[in-house]
């Protein structure tokens, strides 16, 4: 996907805690994301993987303040939609017409009470965006279009429609105002496997036909390689790499990234097999209680007495390739 060189979101030190106790002796809060900052160009689309529990959908969640931050500053455009360093935050109401959000689960995500037409078009109602009753059926059938439905389907209830078809009914939503950019929580993850391609297929034709920015979210470095044009890693919270999807899989700086791209199967059973695998040793450390110094260093086979004590700087080692790492 081509790009222009201006930044449509900035992130900058975003952190987000969770609350699980608040006792007279002890407070807990999960470490969700710490510290986080990155940027998205207009018109193109920025990968976010790592394992399960690392803090991928929180983030996106985070950016669109579906979760309030707990810390740092949310720049979208020139306006600053966040900053804890601002007591009044602007309100979202007009923000929702330009980002929006495609969620993992369709069947989830869609209430089972409503028609699809009444799904579809509940955006624009909130919105205000049709004063007539014909124009917004209008612009639901275009919707449903859009995404491979066809108007009859309109009065049906999601649960008459496959986990695909559900997900085309969560992109439409999306749709109905006209975004800019939006969060794809892994939007395929659910799917069998036949159709999710179809869905890839269907983001990136939307993404040229309409201008859209994405920031596409899933576990499948083979899919984010297909999709993204940049590609951010996370582990624990934090944001360990961020470069070109090209150089990222070709040249992978951090530990972590590099163990990664090494359990991505590969089409040639030869190369597979003579490929080196990196086994990670131990257990993903609790977010709750996360380890000092680089969050990685529990399961690093290169840490050094200097990973375990000191936080690692998110920095520029090559062109347009950041990395969190003591060892570069």
């Amino acid at each position: 996907m081509s790009r222009n060189n201006e930044k449509l979101l900035q992130i900058e030190h975003l952190v987000k805690h969770f609350k699980i106790s608040d006792s007279l002796f002890k407070k807990e809060y999960v470490h969700a994301v710490e510290d986080v900052s990155f940027f998205i160009y207009k018109g193109e689309t920025l990968g976010l993987v790592g394992e399960s529990g690392c803090g991928k959908t929180t983030l996106g969640r985070t950016i669109l303040r579906l979760h309030e931050p707990t810390s740092g500053k949310i720049v979208y455009g020139k306006e600053t939609i966040y900053d804890s360093a601002n007591k009044k935050q602007p309100d979202m109401l007009e923000y929702r017409k330009k980002m929006q959000i495609v969620f993992q689960d369709p069947s989830a995500s869609l209430d089972p009470r409503m028609t699809v037409g009444d799904i579809v078009g509940e955006p624009l109602d909130i919105h205000k965006m049709f004063s007539g009753k014909k124009d917004r059926n209008d612009r639901v059938r275009e919707l449903l279009a859009t995404v491979g439905l066809n108007s009859e389907q309109a009065n049906r209830y999601p649960h008459e429609f496959s986990g695909g078809q559900q997900q085309r009914i969560g992109i439409a939503r999306a749709l109905a105002v006209n975004p800019e950019f939006i969060v794809c929580d892994e939007p395929i993850s659910a799917l069998d496997v036949s159709i999710q391609s179809q869905i890839v297929n269907m983001l990136e034709d939307m993404q040229k036909d309409l201008g859209l920015t994405y920031l596409f979210i899933a576990h499948d470095l083979s899919v984010v390689r297909h999709i993204s044009d940049r590609i951010g890693v996370m582990y624990l919270g934090n944001l360990v790499e961020l470069g070109e999807s090209y150089e990222l899989n070709r040249n992978p700086l951090h530990p972590y990234t590099k163990t990664l791209l090494s359990a991505v199967p590969l089409p040639d059973p030869k190369k597979c097999r003579s490929r080196e695998r990196i086994a990670l040793q131990g257990e993903i450390p609790s977010p709750v209680n996360p380890p000092s110094g680089c969050r990685f260093h529990t399961r690093c086979p290169y840490a050094t007495e200097r990973c375990k004590q000191e936080v690692p700087v998110f920095k520029e080692v090559e062109t347009d390739h950041f990395v969190a790492c003591h060892l570069l």
